[in-house]
């Protein structure tokens, strides 16, 4: 299905750019914003995009241990 949107010139410039610098098209991020919106996102889209972003993130905690409370403190 096409929707139409009407936007401002500079949001859409903007967004655009977000969009590039994920590697993303700004139909995609759109499409992507919906679908959790609604929750319509297939689980393993989830899951692949952890994986990417742990792989593209990698890191390493230095040997911090992390409480339990710490794992699972909601961010505000």
């Amino acid at each position: 299905m096409n929707v139409t949107l009407s936007l401002d010139d500079a949001i859409v410039e903007r967004a655009r750019e977000v969009a590039r610098q994920q590697g993303k098209s700004l139909n995609a991020v759109i499409r992507e914003y919906l679908e959790r919106l609604v929750g319509a996102q297939p689980s393993g889209d989830t899951a692949d995009e952890l994986l990417l972003l742990m792989r593209k993130h990698g890191g390493h905690s230095g040997g911090k241990k992390f409480s339990r409370e710490e794992t699972y403190r909601r961010r505000p």
